[in-house]
C-alpha cells in the first residue's frame, strides 16, 4: 500500500497513524464491555487496520476514515460514487467500510477459528452500534447514516453470515445451497444500497435480489481458478454430476467438453436472474438507475468474457478490460440520459409477450419484458440517435407506421453495430447467433439454443437491454403480415459480412446486397402498404441501388477495413488493383469503374422508382424523399467525379430539410423521383465504354 498521503491535511496525515494495529482498548481476558470492543487485533494480521483512528473518535474524524478507505481500498469505488447524489457520497463510504473490514476480517485471516472470533468481535461492534454506543471508527460514521436512512440491523448482519459461512463450507452439493449462501453474501447489499437511495419496499428488494444473486454467480462462474487455489468450489455439485463431472474433476481442473457443458449450463441460469431482475433499473430515480444499469451490464459482459474464452474458467481467469467497461458505462449513461427513466414510480412493467417456454426438466425463471409502448419508445430512441437518413422519412408517415419503421430500423441497427464492434470474429459470430435465437424465440414462442451457431436456452435474457427491442418488432411483423425469413436474411447479411472479404462476381455481390439492403426495401414495403405483387420486387431493386450508392462512397473506408465489396471481375475488366482503393487519390482506373458501378446503380434507381405508385398514398412521401435522398447522393458523388478518396461525400442538413419540404408540401411523382444528375459529368456511352484488358 502506498505509505504516502498528499491528498490529507495535517490533521488527516496524524488521524491515520502507521504502527499496524486497530487502537481498540483491551481487557485482560479479551472480552468486551458493552458498546466498547475489547478485542485486540493482533499488529500486522490484517493490513486494513493500519490507518484506523482510535475508538470513540469524534464523528468527523471517523467520517474522513470511511472515505479514505472507500477511495484507496477499493478501484472501482471512484467509477461508481461519482454517478451518485453528493449527498450520499458519504453514506454510501460509511456502509462500504462497514462491508470492506467485514470481507477482510473474513478472506485476509489464514485461521478460519480465528477469523470466526474476529467476525464475531465485529457484530459486537454492530450491535453497539445499534444500540447507540458505536466505538469503532467505522461504526460511528455508519451510526449517522443507520439513523438518517432509517437502515434495518438485518443486512448488516446477513453479511457477517456469509463470511462465517466461508470459513466452514467449502463445497455446495446443489442449487439450493449456492442461492442460499447469495441470500447472505450478495442480496443485502443491493438492500443496503436500496435503503441509503430512499427505497425499502419488498417490490424492489425482489428485484434487486435477482441482479445480486445474478453479479454473485458471474464472479464464483469467473474465479473458479481462484477459488480452487485456496479450497473453494462455489459450482453445485449436483449440476456438475448431470455433465459427468465429479468433485475430484473440478479440484484436479479436467477441462473438457463436459465442463463446457456445465458453464454453459450455469450461464444460462445466471442470465436468466439478470432478466428477472432487469426492470429495476426503471424503477428508481435519477443515477441510481445508471449504477443498477452499468452493473447488470457489467454482470453480463462477465457472462460473455467467459464464453469468449472458451469457458476454461479451470485454468484462466476470464476478465472484462478497461475499456469495456467504459464502454458499459457510457451505455448505461446514454440509455439513461436520451431515453430518460419514466417508470421510476414504482410498477413492474407487464410482459408485453408469452412467458419463454423451457425443455423439460430446466427450471423457468421469470422473463419480464417492456410493455409495447416502452418497446417502441426504445426504437424510436435508437433510430433518434443514429442520425439516419431513413429517420427523418419517418416523420412524414402516420404514426403506426413510423412506429413500424422505428422498430425495423432499431433490430437493423443492432444487429449491424454486432459486426462493426471491436470484437473477435468468434464474439461476432456468437452475438448474431443470439440474435437470431432472441428473434426466433419472439416470433415462435419458443426459445431457440444457440453458442456460437448452436443452441440454448433463454436467448432474449442474453442481450439484456438491446432485447428490448423484440416486442415491437414482433408487433410490427403481425401487423404488416411480414415474412420472418427477410430478417433472418438480413442477420445471413451480417454474418456474411463477418467471413466474406471479397466477391468474385456482381451475382455474388448482388447476393450480399439483396441481405443487407434489398429486405430493407421488402419490409418497408409492407409496412407502405401495396396490392401489387410487383412491388415486392422493385422494393428489392431500391434497396441493392441505396447499397450500391453506399458501396462506391465507401470504397476508400471499407479497404482499411479489409473488404473490398466491388466484384474481381469488375476490377480485372478496368485494370484495377484493389490496392489502388488504398491510395490517397483516385486513379483513373478507379474513377472508370465507379463510374460504371454507378450506371447500375442508376439503373436500378429508374426500374425501382415506379414502385411510388404502388404503395398506399400515405406512404408516398416517405418512399419519395429515401429514393430522391440516395439518388441525391449519388449525383454528388457524380458531381465531383467520383473523388471519394479525401473527406467522405455527403448532403448538407440544409439540402435534406429542403428534400422534406419537398416530400411534404411538394407534388411527388415519379418523374421528380429521382434528384437530376449532371449529364455533362458521364463518360459517352455510360457503362458500355469499359476498358478492357489485353
Amino acid at each position: 500500500m502506498d505509505q504516502t498521503h498528499p491528498t490529507f491535511s495535517v490533521s488527516e496525515s496524524q488521524l491515520f497513524q502507521r504502527n499496524g494495529a486497530a487502537r481498540a482498548i483491551c481487557a485482560p481476558d479479551g472480552t468486551t464491555k458493552r458498546g466498547v470492543s475489547l478485542l485486540m487485533l493482533r499488529p500486522g494480521e490484517i493490513e486494513i487496520t493500519q490507518h484506523a483512528p482510535e475508538p470513540g473518535c469524534s464523528p468527523e474524524v471517523a467520517r474522513q476514515y470511511t472515505r479514505w478507505l472507500a477511495t484507496h481500498h477499493y478501484e472501482n469505488f471512484n467509477v461508481v460514487s461519482w454517478l451518485l447524489p453528493k449527498a450520499l457520497h458519504q453514506h454510501f463510504y460509511n456502509v462500504y467500510a462497514y462491508c470492506r473490514w467485514a470481507d477482510d476480517l473474513g478472506d485476509e485471516v489464514p485461521d478460519a477459528s480465528r477469523a470466526l472470533e474476529l467476525l464475531t468481535w465485529w457484530e459486537h461492534e454492530l450491535d453497539a452500534c445499534y444500540e447507540g454506543k458505536p466505538s469503532h471508527a467505522v461504526f460511528v460514521a455508519l451510526r449517522e447514516t443507520i439513523i438518517a436512512k432509517d437502515i434495518p440491523r438485518q443486512p448488516f448482519a446477513d453479511l457477517l453470515k456469509a463470511f462465517r459461512q466461508d470459513q466452514t463450507v467449502k463445497r455446495y452439493p446443489n442449487w439450493d445451497a449456492v442461492l442460499g449462501y447469495c441470500v447472505y453474501s450478495a442480496n443485502p447489499v443491493g438492500r443496503l444500497v436500496l435503503y441509503l437511495c430512499g427505497y425499502g419496499d419488498e417490490q424492489r428488494q425482489r428485484l434487486s435480489d435477482a441482479t445480486c444473486t445474478a453479479l454473485q454467480l458471474a464472479n464464483f462462474w469467473q474465479d473458479v481458478s481462484r477459488d480452487l487455489d485456496i479450497g473453494r468450489i462455489y459450482i453445485p455439485l449436483d449440476a456438475a454430476a448431470a455433465r459427468g463431472l465429479s468433485e475430484n474433476d473440478i479440484v484436479e481442473r479436467r477441462f473438457d467438453e463436459r465442463y463446457v457443458g456445465l458453464m454453459k449450463d450455469l450461464i444460462v441460469r445466471t442470465r436468466a436472474l439478470f432478466a428477472e431482475g432487469r426492470p429495476l433499473a426503471k424503477m428508481v430515480n435519477g443515477c441510481l438507475s445508471v449504477d443498477v444499469e452499468m452493473f447488470a451490464r457489467g454482470g453480463l459482459a462477465v457472462l460473455d468474457a467467459i464464453e469468449a474464452m472458451g469457458y476454461d474458467t479451470l485454468h484462466y481467469r476470464p476478465a472484462v478490460s478497461k475499456l469495456k467497461q467504459a464502454a458499459l458505462l457510457s451505455r448505461a449513461l446514454v440509455a439513461h440520459l436520451v431515453g430518460g427513466n419514466p417508470r421510476a414510480s414504482g410498477r413492474l412493467p407487464e410482459p408485453a409477450m408469452a412467458r419463454t417456454q423451457h425443455p423439460p426438466g430446466r427450471d423457468a425463471a421469470p422473463l419480464y419484458r417492456m410493455n409495447l409502448a416502452q418497446s417502441y419508445e426504445e426504437c424510436h430512441r435508437i433510430a433518434r440517435a443514429s442520425h439516419s437518413n431513413f429517420y427523418y422519412a419517418f416523420f412524414l408517415l402516420p404514426k403506426p407506421k413510423r412506429d413500424a419503421l422505428a422498430a425495423l430500423y432499431a433490430f437493423m441497427r443492432l444487429v449491424d453495430d454486432v459486426s462493426d464492434e471491436n470484437q473477435s470474429l468468434l464474439a461476432k459470430q456468437r452475438g448474431l447467433a443470439k440474435w437470431r435465437a432472441a428473434f426466433d424465440e419472439s416470433v415462435t414462442g419458443h426459445s431457440q439454443v444457440f453458442d456460437g451457431n448452436a443452441a440454448m436456452p433463454l436467448p432474449s435474457e442474453a442481450l439484456y437491454g438491446e432485447a428490448e427491442v423484440l416486442p415491437a418488432l414482433v408487433d410490427t411483423m403481425q401487423r404488416y403480415k411480414m415474412p420472418a425469413r427477410y430478417l433472418h436474411d438480413l442477420i445471413s447479411g451480417a454474418e456474411m459480412d463477418l467471413m466474406v472479404r471479397r466477391y468474385p462476381t456482381f451475382e455474388r455481390l448482388r447476393e450480399y446486397c439483396y441481405r443487407v439492403a434489398g429486405t430493407v426495401g421488402l419490409t418497408c414495403t409492407h409496412v407502405f402498404g401495396f396490392r401489387d405483387a410487383r412491388a415486392l420486387d422493385l422494393a428489392e431493386k431500391l434497396g441493392l441501388a441505396f447499397q450500391l450508392t453506399n458501396i462506391i462512397r465507401d470504397v476508400h473506408e471499407d479497404y482499411r477495413l479489409g473488404r473490398v465489396y466491388l466484384p474481381e471481375e469488375d476490377l480485372q475488366r478496368y485494370v484495377v488493383s484493389p490496392d489502388d482503393f488504398g491510395r490517397s487519390e483516385t486513379t483513373l482506373g478507379v474513377r472508370e469503374l465507379l463510374r460504371f458501378e454507378a450506371e447500375r446503380a442508376w439503373q436500378l434507381y429508374e426500374e425501382g422508382s415506379t414502385l411510388l405508385g404502388l404503395v398506399d398514398t400515405d406512404s408516398r412521401g416517405a418512399l419519395w424523399l429515401l429514393v430522391h435522398t440516395y439518388s441525391a447522393l449519388l449525383g454528388r458523388i457524380e458531381l465531383l467525379d467520383f473523388a471519394v478518396f479525401a473527406e467522405r461525400i455527403r448532403l448538407s442538413k440544409a439540402e435534406k430539410m429542403m428534400f422534406i419540404a419537398k416530400a411534404r408540401f411538394g407534388r411527388t411523382t415519379e418523374e421528380n423521383i429521382l434528384e437530376k444528375r449532371d449529364r455533362d459529368r458521364r463518360r459517352a456511352g455510360g457503362a458500355g465504354s469499359r476498358r478492357r484488358t489485353g
